[in-house]
């Protein structure tokens, strides 16, 4: 049975956007693995499995009250006890220049990415869970960079959703500094599905307040002129496939998004909703 990795974040996920790709991916028969930046066990926004929980710029409850009990039920289980951690795979930073071993440090920062990579070869393919908190430990994380340049270079399907779709515009080669979506199609928290106020992150004491920076111009910057951002707005589903990457635009894309997974990884789907 093939084996499939998820990330999530330390400082909250959308429930439904690791509910939908999990159950997709289990009904199909995969095993799935998870891991997060420091090994820690990653929660659910409490928003996301509340079912009176009114999403502002859709003006419309985006939980149902099964969803929410889903939500409760992982919550309340140990599957997501004892994740694998990011910093045990990748346990070197990418060294400074201004080190004056920087040679040999940036050597053995490569040896060990490869030996990750070894590592990462149980695995058919990639998912990046969204939510708020990947804002905080995933998308400019370069052990998440790193990671995603593993499945890119061993031509594995990735699949991200929501904010989790960022941390694909900052992956990219060190030298030559282009992302690994540019001249791709992707989809993403577009300019009107972002918060004025948001939904803060998991475990500490203050709201976020609107998104740090606008996901839609981001991705938009990093496809270049011959990819496309597609916001989709007014229609209810938005998941694009261009072959390795699958990306979800938000929480009622995420069934979508685990689908289109299992049929690229069964059916070598390369292209889907461009």
């Amino acid at each position: 049975m093939q084996r499939v990795l998820i990330v999530l974040s330390e400082y909250g996920y959308w429930g439904e956007e690791l509910i939908g790709p999990k159950e997709t991916l289990e009904k199909a028969g995969y095993i799935l693995d998870y891991v997060t930046p420091t090994g820690k066990r990653p929660h659910a926004l409490p928003p996301s499995m509340d079912a009176s929980y009114v999403d502002p710029p859709l003006g419309k409850p985006v939980v149902s009250e099964e969803m929410a009990g889903k939500v409760k039920e992982l919550e309340e289980s140990d599957i997501l006890d004892h994740p694998l951690s990011l910093k045990e795979l990748f346990p070197l930073d990418r060294p400074y220049m201004s080190y004056s071993n920087y040679l040999r440090l940036f050597e053995e920062y490569n040896r060990n990415i490869e030996t990750t990579a070894e590592y990462c070869e149980r695995y058919a393919a990639l998912v990046l869970v969204g939510g708020s908190g990947p804002i905080v430990d995933m998308v400019n994380n370069v052990r998440v960079h790193d990671l995603i340049q593993i499945f890119y270079h061993a031509d594995k399907a990735i699949a991200a959703e929501c904010y989790g779709v960022a941390c694909l515009a900052f992956a990219r080669d060190y030298w030559l500094r282009k992302s690994l979506i540019w001249g791709k199609h992707v989809t993403g928290h577009p300019l009107e599905y972002d918060y004025l106020d948001g939904t803060g992150f998991f475990g500490v004491n203050f709201n976020m307040g609107p998104p740090p920076y606008p996901l839609e111009f981001i991705l938009r910057d990093a496809v270049g002129p011959n990819g496309e951002f597609h916001g989709n707005v007014g229609k209810t589903i938005s998941a694009i496939v261009d072959y390795p990457f699958i990306t979800g635009r938000s929480t009622a894309d995420s069934y979508k998004t685990g689908e289109l997974l299992v049929s690229v990884m069964r059916d070598g789907l390369k292209r889907y909703g461009w």
